[in-house]
């Protein structure tokens, strides 16, 4: 599954966007981070590895409904 897990501060939200196994904490020990989500900027910042991402969904993982949203916002830039 590929999902947010919180980082940061107290108050102070900051997300990575990891592989995990579905089953495993939210926290929990991740395959690999793929990206990374800031929602206290303005605009809200994401950093997306396209590839990675395009790989693991290729073996069969799915997004959570954050995740996919995120993902449909900050499209894969055009190969040049």
């Amino acid at each position: 599954m590929i999902r947010l897990a919180r980082v940061g501060a107290t108050k102070q939200p900051y997300y990575r966007i990891v592989v995990i196994e579905k089953d495993r904490a939210r926290n929990g020990r991740s395959i690999e981070v793929v990206g990374t989500y800031n929602p206290r900027t303005n605009p809200a910042s994401v950093d997306l590895k396209h590839e990675r991402i395009a790989y693991w969904r290729s073996n069969g993982a799915q997004f959570s409904d954050i995740v996919a949203k995120l993902v449909a916002k900050n499209p894969a830039p055009a190969a040049a």
